[in-house]
């Protein structure tokens, strides 16, 4: 495969702004050469209004890369494959766990790279983290991700609309890094969820989570978080603990730092160096755990309605 990738972005919000773009404009793997967005351009790059007249337009295009919201991830990804491309897509990775998995067959059908991604993987101090949980036995867990929806997601009503997964976007990327973390697999045991009075998905969670040895280990999100926000996770085994912080990217094992190894450092600089790894192999990478554990929350979760959120 030649380098560089001919890139089309599909999605120009927030995140793409304020991670993909400069991703890749600092990786000579890729060359964004074009994008897809019914509101938004890149100076100097050709835009469309739509995946599918990007892709009738430039059929030169290599790869796909997603970050619109959830709900419309399945016909963009479906399209790019159809016509042959390389596809990366952003968290969560569609509106609902069928999608994916058609996603996931199509793909292959096709011979084509899907990189289904869960960027806080990425951060700089899971590695280490998986490292030193894989030899010790857990004995409990708490995850803390709390942060301010408006700061994050101004004005943004998708999210709460259904199939926008409400707190659960920010909360999977919490479950993302648990289930890479971690040895055993994990289950929903029980489950919260605060539903706003005006709003189709929830403002906050609480989940009681599992492991196959039936170590429990709970999770609290919630999007209506001032000031400092937190996203922990801590993990007890029989012989020390370890908190991850600030999404995964600092680490402490029995409350001392440790540092973390400067190659690692940008999460969005990781997943397009993984992604142009993946096209040059021919291979997909695609674990949709966390978003089962999502779904089955949904499914089994209590239903609470509290006060009316405006975005």
């Amino acid at each position: 495969m030649s380098m560089p990738l001919k890139l089309g972005l599909v999605g120009i919000g927030k995140i793409a702004r304020d991670q993909h773009i400069p991703a890749l404009a600092a990786d000579p793997r890729f060359e964004l050469s074009a994008t897809a967005s019914r509101n938004a351009a890149v100076d100097g790059v050709p835009s469309f209004a739509s995946v599918e007249a990007m892709l009738a337009a430039m059929p030169e295009l290599d790869a796909i890369s997603i970050c619109t919201p959830p709900q419309a991830h399945f016909g963009a990804a479906l399209a790019a494959l159809r016509a042959g491309k390389h596809v990366m897509l952003e968290k969560p990775p569609a509106a609902t766990t069928r999608e994916i998995t058609l996603l996931q067959a199509e793909a292959a059908r096709h011979g084509r790279t899907l990189f289904q991604t869960w960027h806080s993987r990425f951060a700089a101090g899971v590695d280490a983290a998986r490292a030193w949980v894989k030899d010790r036995t857990l004995t409990g867990g708490r995850i803390v991700w709390k942060e301010d929806v408006h700061h994050w997601h101004p004005g943004q009503q998708w999210i709460f609309d259904a199939g926008g997964l409400g707190v659960f976007d920010p909360g999977i990327n919490a479950l993302s890094v648990l289930t890479e973390v971690l040895a055993e697999e994990v289950v929903v045991r029980q489950a919260v969820l605060e539903f706003p009075a005006n709003q189709q998905a929830p403002i906050a969670a609480q989940l009681d989570l599992r492991t196959e040895a039936g170590v429990r280990v709970e999770a609290e999100f919630d999007f209506r978080q001032k000031g400092e926000q937190t996203w922990d996770i801590e993990l007890l085994t029989s012989t020390g603990r370890l908190r991850l912080s600030h999404g995964g990217g600092a680490l402490e094992i029995d409350g001392q730092p440790v540092a973390a190894d400067a190659a690692l450092a940008g999460e969005y600089p990781r997943l397009y160096a993984r992604f142009a790894e993946l096209c040059a192999a021919g291979r997909s990478e695609v674990d949709w755990r966390p978003f089962q554990l999502v779904a089955d929350a949904f499914l089994i979760g209590e239903r609470r309605t509290v006060a009316a959120h405006q975005v």
